[in-house]
């Protein structure tokens, strides 16, 4: 039984150890972008093209979803308000906390963690296998730069997309409830209107960059460091969604408690 205890304390010790200098690596790697910069006129269209891929590209899912997300939110906000008295433009009012606090910035960003998180780490681990980066290091590129930098850069932007998923959330929360018989539109507007605090979208969109930064680097140390062929590459992947998620709903709890506590 005593032996039984010291291998599984020896196993968490270990397993926390991987931990810390995993943690401890992603914060070397971090360092290790900003150094030797690429020449800018490769540097520009690197950032273009993962604008394109990252950002823009996204838009299609982001906005799909969040037109869903704030019609559902409407629904069973209005079909839970079934009291006289509670004032039919509280459905409008819940629908725009819902969408600008929480759904907008942080359940897009886990889609998004899955979406383009995937997509990084793939795409840097198959360049780990092919060995492509081992021949960039040989030419003197800091690999690290070249690869990452522009994906930070680009994920910049990415509060814009969030802004595009507060409108169409809240676009098709009113859609939802005016064209389902849930509220007036007069109603559901007098409820977007009622006690709105200007920091909560500045709340959101300090946030969503966070959580872009979360997503450029993450995926990226996952791809960057993994080993072994191809079957790796899907492993790694899934990996690095677990893990980018897990660190966007820590920080979204501690960002929460220290701009709004």
């Amino acid at each position: 039984m005593i032996g039984n205890i010291v291998i599984f304390t020896t196993e968490v010790y270990f397993l926390f150890m991987n931990y810390i200098a995993s943690i401890g690596n992603y914060f070397l790697m971090i360092r290790e972008v900003f150094k030797k910069p690429t020449k800018w006129p490769i540097m520009k269209s690197l950032i273009l093209k993962e604008i394109d891929e990252l950002v823009f590209g996204s838009l299609g899912i982001i906005i799909f979803i969040s037109f869903f997300i704030g019609g559902v939110v409407t629904i069973q906000t209005a079909l839970n308000l079934n009291n006289p008295i509670i004032p039919r433009s509280l459905i409008g009012f819940a629908t725009r906390q819902s969408v600008i606090l929480e759904f907008a910035p942080t359940f897009t960003s886990i889609i998004m963690a899955g979406k383009v998180g995937s997509y990084i780490t793939s795409s840097i681990g198959t360049m780990r296998v092919t060995e492509q980066i081992d021949a960039l290091e040989v030419m003197g590129v800091n690999s690290l730069n070249y690869l990452v930098f522009p994906k930070i850069i680009a994920m910049l932007i990415y509060p814009f997309a969030i802004a595009i998923a507060m409108y169409v959330g809240i676009s098709g929360g009113w859609i939802a409830g005016v064209f389902g018989g849930f509220t007036t539109s007069s109603d559901f507007i007098t409820g977007l209107k009622l006690d709105f605090i200007p920091f909560h979208v500045t709340y959101s969109f300090i946030k969503s960059l966070v959580f872009a930064l979360v997503i450029a680097t993450v995926p990226s140390f996952h791809g960057y460091y993994m080993k072994g062929g191809a079957l790796e590459v899907g492993k790694a992947s899934t990996t690095a969604f677990v893990w980018t998620s897990v660190v966007i709903i820590i920080l979204n709890y501690l960002l929460t408690q220290l701009l709004l506590g």
